[in-house]
C-alpha cells in the first residue's frame, strides 16, 4: 500500500474562526438554535439507470445495537456542525457543459451547505484531457468518462465546499494523471481531498480536529472490501482527531437499488461491498458519522451504537445533464449533522434537493420529496434502528 501523510493546515483553511465563535455566542445568548455557520468567502452506465418509484421490501435486518442517542442528547461546548452531499458532476467537458459555464452552480443549495465544515462527493477530475480516458479512442460503447475543467474548481468555493471525496469510479476516468491534475487544482483552491489509501485527511475547526477518510471497492481508495483495512485506517484517524468522518461509496446503482439489504451489493460484476457490515465495522473502529453515495438514489438512515448512518445521499449534481434525471434519480439531499468534541450526537437535519432540468442542484423547499424518501426507506429498511425524520428535517431515533 501506498502511505499518503495526513493533510494539515492551521485553523479552517485560513478562514476566521474568531468570528465564527462571536456570533454563536450571540445567537446563543439571544435563544437562537440551529445550525453552526462558518465564515466563508465569496457510476459508470449512466445512461442505462432505470426509472421507477421506491417499491416495498422485506426490511434489513442488522446486529442488535447499543441504544441510540435520546432526543435531548447533551452536546459538549466543542460541538460542530458538518453538512455532506452526495454525488457531484458538474460538467461532461467538452461538450455537455452547462448554461453560463456553470456561473452561480450551487446558488440555490448554498445556504443550506453552510457549515462549519461542508463536505461532497466530487465523482469526476477536475482536468484538461490528459489522452489517457478509460474509455479508449475512439469510446468503448456504453462507457463512460466524466470530466470538468480546472477552472470549474471556483463553483466549488463559491459554493462553500471545504473537503471533497475522491474514493469513487470516476476519480481516475482521465487516468492517473488525471487524478493527480485534479488534487492539485482542489488543493490552489484550498480545498482539501480525501480518500487515497491510508490517506487520513484532517481539518480542525473552532478548535476540533476532523478526520475524514475516504473509501471505494476501486485500486487506490482504501478499501470497502477489506475490512481489516478500514478498521486500520479509521483507528488510526482516531489517534489523530477528535472525530472521525468515514466518506464512502458503495452499494449496486439505480432507481431500483433503494434499499439497503444485508449482504453484499454486485453491479456489472463488481464488488459493491456489504454496506451494513462496512458501516457497522466503521463505527465499530472509532468512526463518529458515516456518510454514503455511490447508488445514486437515495437510501435510508439508522443509528449503530449511537452514531449516525448514512446509506446514500443521493445524486447532488449532474451539470449539463450528465446524470439521469429519471424517476427517484432526480433526488437528493444535504445533511447537516451536529456533533460534540467528544462524539455525541447533537442533533441533525436532512434538506431535501433535486437536480433541474440543466442538472443543477436546487433546494425542494416546497415539496421535501427526498426528505419523505429517506424517512420512508429508513422505516422499512431499518424497523428497530432507522431515523425518525421530522417535518422540519430533524433527525432523531425512532424510540
Amino acid at each position: 500500500m501506498n502511505s499518503h501523510p495526513p493533510h494539515r493546515r492551521p485553523g479552517i483553511f485560513g478562514r476566521p474562526v474568531l468570528t465564527v465563535a462571536i456570533v454563536l455566542a450571540v445567537l446563543a445568548a439571544l435563544g437562537i438554535g440551529g445550525v453552526a455557520f462558518a465564515n466563508r468567502s465569496p457510476g459508470d452506465s449512466a445512461a442505462q439507470w432505470r426509472e421507477g418509484p421506491a417499491s416495498p421490501s422485506s426490511p434489513a435486518s442488522s446486529a442488535p445495537a447499543a441504544p441510540p442517542p435520546t432526543e435531548s442528547a447533551t452536546v459538549d461546548e466543542g460541538a460542530v456542525t458538518l453538512s455532506a452531499t452526495g454525488d457531484i458532476m458538474m460538467s461532461n467537458a467538452p461538450n455537455r457543459m452547462p448554461p453560463a459555464n456553470g456561473e452561480g452552480f450551487f446558488d440555490s443549495v448554498k445556504a443550506a451547505l453552510a457549515s462549519d465544515l461542508v463536505m461532497g462527493n466530487l465523482e469526476q477530475p477536475l482536468t484538461e484531457n490528459t489522452g489517457a480516458s478509460k474509455c479508449g479512442s475512439p469510446p468503448s460503447p456504453n462507457c463512460f468518462a466524466f470530466r470538468s475543467p480546472p477552472a470549474y474548481v471556483k463553483h466549488l468555493s463559491d459554493g462553500g465546499f471545504d473537503l471533497v471525496n475522491t474514493a469513487n469510479n470516476h476519480a481516475k476516468d482521465f487516468g492517473t494523471q488525471g487524478a493527480r491534475n485534479t488534487r492539485a487544482t482542489l488543493d490552489e483552491a484550498g480545498i482539501k481531498a480525501t480518500g487515497n489509501t491510508d490517506e487520513i485527511t484532517v481539518a480542525e475547526v473552532k478548535g476540533v480536529k476532523i478526520a475524514v477518510v475516504g473509501f471505494s471497492s476501486y485500486a487506490g481508495a482504501n478499501s470497502l472490501i477489506d475490512l481489516d483495512q478500514a478498521r486500520s485506517v479509521v483507528e488510526s484517524a482516531k489517534g489523530q482527531a477528535d472525530l472521525v468522518v468515514v466518506q464512502v461509496h458503495m452499494g449496486a446503482e439505480g432507481s431500483e437499488k433503494q434499499h439497503v439489504r444485508p449482504g453484499t451489493e454486485t453491479f456489472h460484476g463488481e464488488n459493491r461491498g456489504d454496506p451494513i457490515k462496512f458501516s457497522h465495522a466503521v463505527v465499530d473502529a472509532g468512526a463518529d458519522l458515516v456518510v454514503g453515495h455511490g447508488p445514486h438514489v437515495l437510501r435510508g438512515m439508522e443509528f449503530y451504537n449511537g452514531k449516525l448512518i448514512a446509506y446514500s445521499l443521493g445524486n447532488f449534481a449532474g451539470g449539463g445533464r450528465t446524470l439521469s434525471r429519471g424517476g427517484v434519480l432526480k433526488y437528493g439531499g444535504i445533511l447537516q449533522v451536529t456533533l460534540g468534541k467528544d462524539g455525541s450526537y447533537g442533533g441533525g437535519k436532512l434538506l431535501s434537493t433535486y437536480m433541474n432540468d440543466n442538472g443543477l442542484p436546487t433546494r425542494d423547499e416546497s415539496n421535501e420529496q427526498g426528505r419523505k424518501l429517506v424517512a420512508q426507506l429508513s422505516k422499512q429498511d431499518f424497523p428497530d434502528t432507522g431515523v425518525k425524520i421530522g417535518a422540519d428535517g430533524s433527525i432523531t431515533p425512532s424510540a
